[in-house]
């Protein structure tokens, strides 16, 4: 996420094999907290640099099909992370578009009800 109040926006990449729009998430490392694991992941996948706030914003639930096309049921924490810069190359460039949103236009084009809902509850009054 980037800015505060009516400038907030929401830093989307497409999925790498779908192409669906997603926040950049990840798995967290050993060892490491899960909002630098949010900031570790919104550099790699979106070329964000910033920092990631220590609590979590809100959590949102989906469904993660394996290479062996079985289903596990995840938790996703959400962190609000402020951006410093938007770098022009990071690691899954060419892997991935990345795009800004409103919070409404993000939880319009989001599959996930729990992640549009919450999405929708950053929204501007």
């Amino acid at each position: 996420m980037l800015g505060s109040g009516a400038a907030l926006r929401i830093v989307l990449v497409t999925s790498r094999e779908t192409r669906r729009w997603v926040l950049p998430k990840g798995w967290v490392e050993p060892h490491e907290a899960p909002h630098r694991s949010a900031a570790r992941e919104a550099f790699e996948e979106a070329g964000l640099s910033g920092e990631a706030e220590i609590l979590p914003l809100g959590t949102y639930a989906y469904g993660k099909r394996t290479s062996r096309g079985e289903v596990l049921p995840l938790e996703v924490l959400v962190f609000r992370f402020r951006v410093a810069r938007l770098l022009h190359d990071w690691p899954e460039r060419r892997e991935r578009e990345r795009r800004l949103f409103t919070p409404a236009a993000a939880a319009a084009l989001v599959q996930e009800p729990g992640l549009a809902a919450l999405l929708r509850r950053l929204s501007p009054a």
